[in-house]
């Protein structure tokens, strides 16, 4: 199979968006929910707000304008399509990273960090970025046989970069990007010179509960409540995503609520996700999971690995950056028993689960801090 990486420019046809604007024009709405709050799930006014505003003022071309400006290319590796955005900085010399998104993110999160990565006032602190779609997201192809873990997806992350003529490089992530990214701590060693993470997945062992400082029982208090809360989008996209899939492929208000409920739930944001992002970027994300109609294989990454991840120990240099609304925390101890060589770890006072969407220039300072020592 060929090897080459050809440019992937993106152009949404219109049949797709006057599909898109019928649906939401045609849209049938439950009755109002019983509660003052967002807990019952995203209230029904501001569903409405929000796909009014979808409807008559949202601008998809504005976002395809700005995503073709990043290099969007595409390749085939081991029969997976793969898209991604390429970034080269300006300075010859930088550090290539690959950052990896999650659900229900997507490559709109980085985009406000793009740019003071790859062009930093200091050139020793620039990056060649590689931003790809997860299997099943977005614009990558969705896989059409068991098998695309997180760990496999690691691996076609090594051989991504390997293509893209990167023999050393660092790699980035949250959420599920968090979990590729760890994967590739393990599997991806003669290449990958060292990772960071913003949610490190490093459960506290037996012998961690008898003496917890007051950071360790907040974080514990937060899986709580994202177990009796948060996680029932969990169970559904693990064991059954098809099912669920039709109902976000047919309605488009459908999609928008199941992703914008997480964002107000897992953001920072004082109770309104719009206090943190606009109506623009909240549809951003949203569009690409609606035009690319990946709501169901988008889910069935948690079918393939949400509840076996890889917890092996990580000996290559890890840095994590610890935000406060993140779903889970860990401490520093408990990421020193799994993490060998831990350079860089830092608790935030700000921000949440998409920490590069909600606090760009924190998590710039935080990444160009982590691999300043390994450049």
């Amino acid at each position: 199979m060929s090897d080459a990486i050809s440019p992937a420019s993106i152009d949404i046809e219109g049949d797709v968006l006057d599909d898109l604007k019928q649906r939401l024009g045609n849209a049938r709405w439950p009755e109002k929910e019983v509660v003052d709050d967002w807990s019952q799930g995203i209230p029904l006014a501001y569903a409405q707000e929000l796909a009014q505003y979808w409807e008559y003022q949202y601008d998809w071309k504005r976002w395809e304008v700005q995503l073709n400006h990043w290099n969007p290319c595409s390749t085939v590796i081991d029969g997976q399509e793969i898209f991604f955005l390429h970034v080269q900085s300006p300075h010859p010399d930088a550090l290539p990273m690959i950052m990896t998104h999650g659900w229900p993110g997507s490559i709109v999160e980085f985009h406000k960090v793009i740019d003071p990565l790859t062009q930093p006032d200091d050139p020793a602190q620039a990056f060649h970025l590689v931003i790809p779609c997860l299997p099943g997201y977005g614009f990558s192809g969705k896989p059409t046989t068991p098998g695309t873990s997180a760990e496999a997806i690691g691996v076609l992350w090594g051989k991504l970069m390997a293509r893209l003529g990167y023999d050393r490089y660092v790699a980035q992530g949250g959420d599920w990007g968090a979990l590729v990214t760890q994967c590739m701590g393990i599997s991806e060693t003669e290449h990958c010179a060292g990772i960071h993470i913003n949610m490190p997945i490093c459960p506290p062992g037996e012998e961690d509960l008898a003496d917890l400082t007051e950071f360790e029982q907040a974080a514990l208090a937060g899986m709580e409540h994202y177990s009796q809360w948060d996680s029932g989008y969990s169970k559904q996209q693990s064991t059954r995503p098809q099912t669920l899939g039709y109902g976000l492929a047919d309605s488009p208000v459908g999609q928008m609520c199941w992703i914008v409920e997480k964002f107000w739930s897992w953001m920072d944001c004082d109770g309104h996700p719009e206090n943190v992002l606009s109506k623009d970027e909240l549809l951003d994300n949203v569009m690409m999971y609606w035009v690319t109609n990946s709501g169901a294989s988008s889910a069935r990454l948690y079918w393939e690995s949400f509840n076996k991840p890889n917890l092996d120990p990580i000996h290559l240099p890890v840095g994590a950056s610890i935000f406060p609304k993140e779903i889970f925390r860990c401490s520093r101890r408990w990421a020193e028993k799994r993490f060998s060589n831990l350079i860089h770890f830092n608790t935030l006072d700000k921000g949440g689960h998409f920490a590069a969407f909600e606090q760009p220039t924190v998590f710039v300072q935080e990444l160009r801090h982590c691999f300043a020592q390994l450049r």
